[in-house]
C-alpha cells in the first residue's frame, strides 16, 4: 500500500478532556488522582525510571571504540619471491598465506623484493609500493573478491 492511495474519508477529533462529569472524560480526565502523570506539564526524559537509577546508568561502561569491520590480512614484501610472477588473492590463498581468496590482503613492507611480479590487491603501504616497482614489476589496487552466490542466499524467503 502506498501513501497516495489511502483513503481517509472522516478525520476523528480528539477527545475533549477535563469539560465536566458529563463529558465522560472530566474531572481527572483519565488521568488517576494524585502522582506525577496526573500534573499538567508532566514529561519525562527518556529513560527516567521514576528516581530510580537508570538501566543505563546501572550498567558498567567499556573504555573505547569497537570496530565491527575485519581487519586485512598482512603479507609482505619477502613472501613475494616464493610466490608466481602474477599474484592475487587466490594465489596467496593457494600458498596458505591468507585464509581464503575473498578476504581483504593488504601488502607491507618487510623483507627485499628480488623477482618482477604484478601484484593484484586491495591495499599496499607506499613503502611495498615502491619496492616492488624497483624489482620492475607493478602494483595494481582492485576491489575485494566477492563471495560466491550459494542456493541459500539466492532463495526467497517465504
Amino acid at each position: 500500500m502506498k501513501y497516495n492511495d489511502l483513503n481517509l474519508t472522516a478525520h476523528k477529533n480528539p477527545k475533549r478532556v477535563g469539560r465536566g462529569i458529563a463529558a465522560g472524560q472530566g474531572k481527572t480526565a483519565g488521568r488517576g488522582t494524585k502522582g506525577q502523570n496526573s500534573r499538567a506539564g508532566s514529561t519525562r526524559k527518556l529513560g527516567f525510571e521514576g528516581g530510580q537509577n537508570p538501566l543505563a546508568k546501572r550498567l558498567p561502561k567499556l573504555r573505547g571504540f569497537t570496530s565491527h569491520r575485519t581487519a586485512a590480512d598482512n603479507i609482505y614484501t619477502g613472501q613475494l619471491d616464493d610466490l608466481p610472477t602474477v599474484i592475487d588473492n587466490q594465489v596467496l590463498a593457494d600458498a596458505g598465506l591468507v585464509a581464503n581468496p575473498n578476504t581483504r590482503v593488504k601488502l607491507i613492507l618487510k623483507g627485499d623484493v628480488t623477482k618482477k611480479h604484478t601484484v593484484s590487491l586491495q591495499g599496499a603501504s607506499a613503502g611495498a609500493m615502491t619496492a616492488i616497482q624497483k624489482a620492475g614489476g607493478n602494483f595494481l589496487q582492485v576491489n575485494q573478491v566477492a563471495r560466491p552466490a550459494t542456493d541459500k542466499d539466492t532463495k526467497v524467503r517465504s
